[in-house]
């Protein structure tokens, strides 16, 4: 197999740069929330029954807008036997028969934003030769729905946040995606580290300290938000004013040209310490944050979170409040895995005395059970809401993986979305830091429930992991749910996309908190290699089968019969319900590109200075 690594390596882009204007930083006092005039409507909760207002009038935008990337796209997927110029020329004069598209960035720490930013950057017509033969270039601009969580979350918060950028940009940038330190160590700063560990983690003290005084509970995950912004906002001190809901109010997404982007969380019930499988999956999109789980049935107005939420209302004489939503904190939430950090202290190679201190800080932390991120409680009084969740004054939020769905189809499965295609890049942890399908197990799973937890949704069914791994299905794409007529209802059809070793061993722990220059890339030119299976070398016919897979629904709905070549296509990738279910001997693939400086991850320890500066400036926020 041949890969032009050296074509796609140099990749440059013609793209927004991260210094164009955005409305972003629009917070009223940088990080702590404040009280300001109500709108003449007052915020309230609407029921998750329909899609809000919002919403709506932007697909109908959206939709239109797709008409003629999609038809560049189908046209250069080049499927044998298909028009494409006059399939969209039928499906225009009804934008509901448009292929509707998804894309899931699973969570996983920096292996997930990496490898999720190769599929980006592979889905991404601004990339350059992404529009060449058997690459991919285009589909993001198709997508009419980004969804992700935990790291696939820092990855869709960079790209967003800085105005829609591309992971070029974000590669190039000096000022983010800078993961030579570890992130409790802060930026590189002049080379006085030390120092600079020092004013970082004091100015995010006093961040947090500021929503403290301002009358908010803060927990680990302020703390964590406000490091991870750093990382990932090009703005002076991580941009404390940029929230996730004035992404509303940028031009481009406005005018429905860029995707709709949708973060993923978890609730945690009181005195739990896990996350059950019936748990409520939370979304934040731009407009609201909420769920259409049946615990909760309803969805608040982001940018008025911690407002005076009653009932469903903000009355006359409560208080509203913007800027809770900090585009950091939001991150840090879908990303608090904080309570995974204690399990790993003995594992890691800090000194002894500081790891005993670390420990017993984060024990309190788990004790105090901080390791959530507090949110107070729109749903109130609310009369769609569980009344065990209602009674709350805040609800307990946590890291979107920990109920096991990794990959974040929650929000994209829901029957009022319509989505008909889900590009699902599973970056998750399960076999030696390699994915086995389990996320998808968990959402199937879920789906299954006879409480009534998964709202009326349907899903494709899905073998067990040790049938991913012993029949190859997590080392390749694989196709599920491709006839409807097995469906127990609507469900988009999903491309199984998983991380696996095309040219560099991308397995990296979760919590691999630094990278170098070199290795970030290669990680990134892996994802790239995985999204187009080597450029199409490992199959010539991988792009024309994406087309077939994008227009499997749209073609039911129009009464189309899709060409040979399509029917070939879904014999060779979707999943024909053979099982393997034997345990597996073992699992521990070969890189499928043999390539100099391809190889296993090298990576300074970085842990004494950026954990020394957590201990004594978390120890001084405690006071």
């Amino acid at each position: 197999m041949r890969v032009d690594l050296l074509l796609v390596a140099a990749m440059a882009v013609s793209a927004t740069p991260l210094t164009a204007p955005r409305a972003l930083p629009n917070a009223p006092d940088e990080y702590a929330p404040a009280n300001v005039t109500c709108p003449s409507t007052r915020p309230s909760v609407r029921s998750a029954r329909n899609l809000s207002s919002n919403e709506s009038e932007w697909l109908d935008t959206r939709h239109r807008e797709i008409i003629s990337p999609m038809r560049d796209l189908l046209t250069r997927l080049n499927i044998t036997g298909f028009n494409a110029s006059a399939y969209m020329d039928i499906v225009s004069s009804n934008t509901s028969n448009v292929p509707n598209i998804g894309i899931a960035v699973s969570g996983g720490g920096y292996r997930a934003m990496l490898n999720g930013a190769g599929a980006l950057k592979a889905f991404d017509s601004r990339t350059s030769n992404s529009t060449a033969t058997g690459h991919l270039g285009g589909l993001l601009q198709c997508a009419t729905y980004v969804s992700a969580l935990s790291g696939g979350g820092w990855l869709v918060g960079s790209v967003f946040l800085n105005n829609f950028t591309t992971i070029a940009e974000l590669q190039a940038s000096e000022d983010v995606w800078d993961l030579r330190n570890n992130i409790l160590e802060g930026p590189d700063h002049k080379h006085l580290q030390a120092l600079h560990t020092a004013s970082y983690w004091g100015d995010i003290v006093d961040a947090v300290h500021s929503k403290r005084d301002a009358g908010f509970n803060t927990s680990l995950t302020d703390y964590w938000g406000r490091a991870l912004s750093y990382q990932f906002i090009n703005a002076s001190e991580g941009g404390p004013s940029y929230t996730w809901s004035s992404i509303a109010l940028m031009d481009n997404f406005k005018k429905a040209q860029i995707p709709l982007p949708i973060l993923v969380a978890d609730g945690r019930n009181p005195g739990e310490l896990v996350v059950g499988s019936n748990s409520t999956v939370y979304e934040f999109n731009p407009w609201e944050f909420g769920s259409p789980d049946p615990a909760i049935y309803g969805y608040a107005p982001l940018k008025y979170l911690g407002s005076d939420f009653s009932n469903g209302l903000v009355g006359n004489n409560g208080e509203c409040v913007r800027g809770f939503d900090n585009a950091g904190f939001v991150m840090g939430t879908s990303s608090s895995l904080f309570n995974q950090f204690i399990l790993r202290l003995n594992g890691t190679d800090i000194p002894d005395a500081l790891k005993s201190v670390l420990a017993s800080i984060l024990e309190h932390i788990g004790e105090a059970n901080d390791d959530i991120a507090a949110y107070p409680n729109p749903f109130s009084n609310y009369s769609n809401t569980n009344a065990s969740i209602s009674s709350l004054s805040e609800l307990n939020v946590v890291d979107g993986g920990e109920d096991g769905q990794n990959i974040p189809l929650h929000p994209l499965i829901q029957p009022n979305r319509h989505v008909d295609v889900i590009f699902a890049i599973d970056s998750t942890s399960n076999i030696h830091n390699w994915p086995s399908g389990k996320s998808l197990v968990e959402t199937y799973e879920r789906s299954l429930e006879s409480s009534g937890v998964g709202n009326g949704t349907a899903f494709p069914s899905i073998p067990d992991p040790n049938t991913f791994v012993n029949l190859g299905l997590n080392k390749r794409p694989t196709f599920f749910g491709c006839d409807t007529r097995n469906l127990t209802g609507p469900s988009p059809l999903v491309v199984y996309i998983p991380n696996a070793p095309y040219t560099f061993m991308s397995n990296t722990s979760t919590f691999d908190l630094s990278y170098s220059d070199e290795d970030r890339d290669a990680m990134v030119l892996n994802g790239y290699n995985v999204a187009t299976q080597g450029n199409s070398t490992e199959d010539a016919d991988w792009p024309a089968c994406v087309g077939c897979a994008i227009l499997n629904r749209s073609a039911d709905r129009t009464g189309t019969t899709l060409p040979e070549a399509c029917t070939g296509c879904f014999r060779s990738y979707c999943w024909n319900g053979t099982l393997d279910s034997r345990e597996p001997s073992g699992y521990e693939p070969a890189l499928m590109v043999k390539e100099s400086g391809a190889g296993v991850l090298t990576r300074p320890s970085a842990w004494v200075v950026g954990f020394f500066g957590l201990v004594v400036y978390f120890g001084l926020s405690r006071c």
